[in-house]
C-alpha cells in the first residue's frame, strides 16, 4: 500500500467492458479496507476519495503505514491546515526540509536521537544564531510529537534534546527625551506620530497598529479594540496574534490624531494608519491573488526602513519599534497596574512572558530599590555607624564599616529614625 492516506485505484469489471474505481485505505482500527465504488466516473471517484480522507482525519485516523519524512511533512500540513496560519505552515515546511537536508529523506520511524543531534549541528554549521537553532528544533519536534499522538510513531526522537542556552536580551526602554525627539522628527508625518503614540500608550504591536480600522476605535469610551478582520470588499483577512481580541486604553492625544486622520481619508478606506496609496496597492494585490500572509501582517512595506530613518534623525540609537511596546508595559507596572492585568492588556499567554521579555529596568526603579535597601539596614547599623569603626584582628579598620562611615561623613547618606537614608530624603 502507498503512503497516501486514501489511495484511489482502478480495475476492469469481470466482463472487461468498463473500469471500476476502488478506495484503498486503513480504517481507525488499523484494518486494511479495499472498497469498490461500483462506477467508472473518475471525477466522482476523486471526490469520494477526498470525502473519505476528510472523514478519517476528523475521526482521529491513525496511520500505521511507514512513511518518509517528506510524507510526514505533507501529512502534518494537511491535518493542520485549518488550525495554523499560513506563515506557521511555511515555517514548519522550511525547518522540516532542513531536517531532511541534514539526514536524508529517511523513514520517520527510523529517526533516532543521533539524527536530531546531527540536525542541531547542521543548523549551527549554517551560521544560525542559537535562538534560531532552538526555533528549528522546536518546530520539527512539534511535527514528531503530533505524529506520536496520532499513533504514526511510537516515540519522539527529540525527547531529551537540550536547547542551546541563549542569554536573555536586555529590554530596551525609551526614555522621555527619546520619545519627544521621535515625535518632533515625525511632526510632518502624522501617521508616524500616531503610530508611535499608540505603541507608547497602548502597547500595540506593529501589525496591530497597521491593521486598525475605523470600526476598532471607540471615541466615546476612549478605547482601541484589537480584533481580527474578515476578507471583504474593503478589508483583507488578518488575525490577532494568539487569536485573542483585546481592548486597550486610548489617551486623548491619540484620539485627536486618529480623528484628524479619519477625516482626511477617502470614504472607501477603512484602514486608519496606511496611506491611501499603500492601501490601494494592498487591495490590488488582494484582488489579483498575490497578497501573501507576510504582507497582510505588515501592510506597510517600508515600515522598518522608515523607522530606522526616523530614529537616525532623532538621534535614538539601537531602538526597535517593538521597544515602544515594552516601554508602555513597563510604565503600566510602574504606575501600579497589576501584573495579571498587564498580561491581559498585552495579550500574553502568561505573566511570565510579560515579566521576562517586556519589563525593563529604569534608573528610577534602581533608585527606589537602593533607597529600600538603605532603609532595610535597620537600627543595628545605625548603632554601629554612630561609633568609630573598631579594628579587626590584624589591627586594620573594618573596610565595610569604614566605607559606610565615609559616606555618612560625606553627606551622601544619613542616619534616620528607620536606619540609613539618602541624604536628600
Amino acid at each position: 500500500m502507498s503512503n497516501e492516506l486514501v489511495r484511489l485505484w482502478e480495475r476492469f469489471s469481470p466482463d472487461r467492458r468498463r473500469v471500476i474505481y476502488y478506495l484503498d485505505y486503513v480504517d481507525n482500527n488499523g484494518k486494511r479496507v479495499r472498497k469498490s465504488l461500483h462506477h467508472g466516473n473518475k471525477r466522482k471517484a476523486e471526490r469520494q476519495a477526498a470525502q473519505l480522507k476528510a472523514k478519517l482525519l476528523q475521526t482521529g485516523y491513525k496511520d500505521i503505514t511507514p512513511m518518509k519524512l517528506s510524507t510526514l511533512l505533507t501529512d502534518y500540513l494537511e491535518r493542520t491546515s485549518s488550525q495554523i496560519e499560513p506563515s506557521t505552515a511555511a515555517s514548519a515546511a522550511y525547518r522540516m526540509q532542513d531536517f531532511i537536508a541534514a539526514n536524508g529523506d529517511l523513514l520517520a520511524d527510523q529517526i533516532t536521537f543521533t539524527h536530531c543531534e546531527r540536525f542541531q549541528q547542521y543548523c549551527i554549521a549554517r551560521g544560525l544564531s542559537p535562538a534560531s537553532v532552538n526555533s528549528h528544533i522546536k518546530m520539527v519536534r512539534r511535527i514528531f510529537s503530533l505524529a506520536v499522538r496520532r499513533g504514526q510513531l511510537e516515540a519522539n526522537p527529540f525527547d531529551g534534546m537540550q536547547f542551546i542556552k541563549v542569554p536573555q536580551r536586555a529590554v530596551r526602554l525609551l526614555n522621555e527625551n527619546e520619545i519627544n525627539r521621535l515625535l518632533r522628527m515625525s511632526t510632518p508625518q502624522i501617521l508616524w506620530k500616531t503610530r508611535i503614540l499608540i505603541a507608547k500608550t497602548a502597547a500595540l504591536r506593529r501589525g496591530e497598529i497597521l491593521n486598525l480600522t475605523a470600526n476598532d476605535i471607540d471615541y466615546d469610551k476612549s478605547r482601541i479594540i484589537v480584533q481580527p478582520k474578515a476578507d471583504s470588499k474593503t478589508t483583507w483577512r488578518w488575525v490577532v496574534k494568539d487569536k485573542e481580541r483585546r481592548i486597550l486604553p486610548m489617551v486623548q492625544p491619540v484620539a485627536n490624531l486618529l480623528a484628524r486622520i479619519q477625516a482626511d481619508l477617502p470614504d472607501d478606506q477603512p484602514y486608519l494608519l496606511l496611506t491611501p496609496e499603500r492601501y490601494q496597492r494592498v487591495m490590488y494585490l488582494k484582488k489579483t491573488g498575490r497578497l501573501i500572509d507576510r504582507v497582510a501582517k505588515c501592510p506597510d512595506n517600508n515600515f522598518r526602513r522608515n523607522w530606522l530613518v526616523l530614529c537616525k534623525k532623532a538621534g535614538v540609537e539601537k531602538a526597535t519599534f517593538h521597544d515602544l511596546r515594552a516601554t508602555c508595559i513597563t510604565e503600566w507596572l510602574e504606575q501600579g497596574v497589576m501584573p495579571h492585568e498587564v498580561q491581559r492588556l498585552a495579550g500574553h499567554s502568561s505573566v511570565e512572558t510579560t515579566m521576562r521579555y517586556y519589563v525593563g529596568i529604569r534608573d528610577t526603579m534602581i533608585d527606589k530599590a537602593r533607597q529600600a535597601s538603605l532603609s532595610a539596614l535597620g537600627q543595628e547599623f545605625v548603632t554601629v555607624l554612630s561609633h568609630q569603626p573598631k579594628n579587626d584582628k590584624n589591627g586594620d579598620e573594618n573596610p565595610v564599616l569604614s566605607a559606610l562611615q565615609t559616606l555618612v561623613n560625606a553627606g551622601v547618606i544619613k542616619i534616620g529614625a528607620t536606619g540609613l537614608e539618602p541624604a536628600t530624603s
